[in-house]
């Protein structure tokens, strides 16, 4: 009996021994390939900083997102800090009104549409909607937002709106194909405010054009606001004044008439005594807030791509908003080197694909070491004043991607620091990408700004496609969507040290002369040092 037991005894040490050494292996092993990552990481910042000697390093906050891939889809950025609309204390109660259809053929609701797919309810709809200038507000698949002033499709069974908001359990956000639909509070005529009203200017109809197209309103006199509420309640996307007088029509009635240089024209029109029936020919255009429903489809591509299209922006530059003109504009998704949880939740369905998948139209980057570069085929390369970008990418970082930094925040320590670094980036970014990139499309955001479309002709040319001139309406119309920071707030002081002033005014001179030498033309002159 002893011996049977000493020779368990015996195996159990061995064994134990064994669990200990294999246990230190473990460990040992762990740590090599730690060891390894970081000699990878150290390597991987030195050949880029050796293949630009001239030109200073990013910021080490953004080194490690360069990495791997795998690291960067783990990392979500929080998005707590960001400013939206479901911070409101004043909530709208409106009414439910029950579950509709809401499908490929039957829309319940034309307006704008809202994505939240993390903190969708149905108080951050309705307040999307009412503030919008809308009537009715529409959840579906718990985390889309519609607005709109008519419910035009069937009622649904109440079963059928089984979601809840991705935000708010218990409240019902729609269903698959159904929409969840409340009445807001309705709003006195006139007093409406629109987000996405956009003015086109005075047109001429042509003598032989028809005004099938046209929709005369009721009512003896129109002010503009008038006529765009009227219109947007009969969710239709254009308004036409002519005179007094208030029409309402499609999209593709606009592609029948002229526009006319001569603003004068419908000046006259709106007299109340015509002096000739050649001045019933003139109209003011106005886009409403309704969109065209071949606006609204966004898609990834139907065929992989075997090339790869860089967004690329050195941070605050505008890159979110030229995503958004480019799915407005192409009806395909943008994708990104990263991945931002907000930016998803806001519906940039293309955030979470995998940036070398080949189904997005163009990918986001930040990024400026020579490897980084050279993995893309061709690049566009977002450029803005470096004073602009480097406030707005300040206000991102303190409050998100629709708020505004504190004057605490502008006069701290962190502001100047922020500002050394960054600055620096700004120029290595931009010289970066004009020497590394196999083809390359310098678009300023200014331009973007002043010169929307053809602008935009330029850069859908050169992803190789075009724009059909509805969805150039609507991205006209629609240019600003939900990624804009709402109002402005202009500073008592200059956050912007003569010191400051003088490092950033040298940078500029570097990067306007590195496009002159590429034949390319130099910065706008708003950018220059005066």
């Amino acid at each position: 009996m002893a011996k049977p037991f000493y020779r368990l005894q015996h195996f159990l040490r061995r064994a134990q021994l064994l669990l200990f050494f294999l246990g230190v292996a473990y460990i040992m092993a762990g740590s090599v390939l730690l060891l390894q990552r970081s000699s990878v990481l150290t390597f991987q910042r030195e050949t880029d900083t050796a293949a630009l000697p001239s030109l200073p390093a990013p910021p080490r906050s953004l080194e490690l997102p360069a990495a791997r891939w795998l690291y960067r889809r783990n990392v979500i950025q929080k998005s707590s800090s960001e400013h939206n609309l479901s911070h409101k204390k004043d909530r709208q109660k409106g009414t439910y009104i029950g579950c509709f259809i809401n499908n490929e053929t039957e829309h319940a609701l034309g307006g704008t549409i809202l994505y939240d797919f993390r903190k969708m309810t149905s108080a951050l709809c309705q307040d999307t909607c009412s503030e919008s200038g809308f009537r009715y507000a529409g959840l579906e698949y718990g985390a889309e937002c519609h607005c709109g002033n008519r419910v035009c499709a069937r009622r649904a069974r109440g079963e059928d709106c089984n979601l809840d908001c991705r935000g708010e359990k218990g409240s019902r956000c729609g269903g698959v194909g159904r929409m969840s639909v409340y009445r807001v509070e309705d709003r006195l005529p006139g007093q409406r405010r629109y987000r996405t009203v956009h003015y086109h200017g005075c047109y001429k109809k042509p003598q032989n054009s028809t005004a099938d197209f046209l929709i005369q309103t009721s009512g003896p006199t129109h002010t503009p606001q008038q006529c765009i509420e009227t219109c947007t309640d009969q969710d239709l996307p254009l308004a036409l004044l002519r005179g007094q007088d208030c029409f309402c029509s499609h999209v593709p009635f606009l592609f029948t008439i002229q526009m006319s240089e001569q603003e004068y024209m419908c000046e006259r029109s709106n007299q109340t005594n015509h002096t000739s029936p050649y001045d019933l020919d003139y109209y003011w255009v106005y886009s409403t807030p309704v969109l065209d429903a071949t606006c609204k489809e966004r898609r990834f591509m139907p065929q992989k791509s075997s090339t790869l299209v860089a967004l690329s922006s050195f941070p605050g530059a505008g890159n979110t908003w030229l995503r958004h003109l480019i799915e407005l504009a192409t009806g395909f998704y943008t994708g990104s080197y990263y991945f931002d949880g907000s930016l998803y939740n806001k519906g940039f369905k293309g955030e979470k694909d995998y940036w070398q998948s080949g189904r997005v139209i163009c990918v986001k980057t930040h990024e400026s070491g020579q490897h980084e570069i050279e993995m893309f085929d061709s690049a566009i390369l977002l450029m803005r004043n470096p004073y602009r970008s480097l406030m707005a990418e300040f206000n991102r970082k303190c409050a998100g991607h629709l708020g505004y930094a504190s004057d605490v925040h502008w006069r701290s320590k962190e502001w100047s620091e922020f500002v050394d670094s960054y600055s620096s980036w700004w120029v290595s970014h931009a010289l970066a990408w004009l020497r590394f990139a196999h083809r390359l499309l310098v678009v300023h955001f200014e331009n973007l700004q002043e010169d929307l479309a053809p602008q935009l002709k330029t850069i859908t040319a050169f992803l190789n496609t075009s724009i059909p001139e509805e969805r150039l309406l609507c991205t006209k119309s629609n240019r600003d969507g939900h990624f804009k920071r709402s109002g402005s707030r202009s500073l008592t002081f200059d956050p912007f040290t003569p010191k400051m002033r003088a490092r950033i005014d040298e940078y500029i001179r570097t990067v306007d002369s590195a496009l002159r030498d590429r034949n390319l033309d130099g910065l706008p002159q708003e950018y220059m040092p005066r």
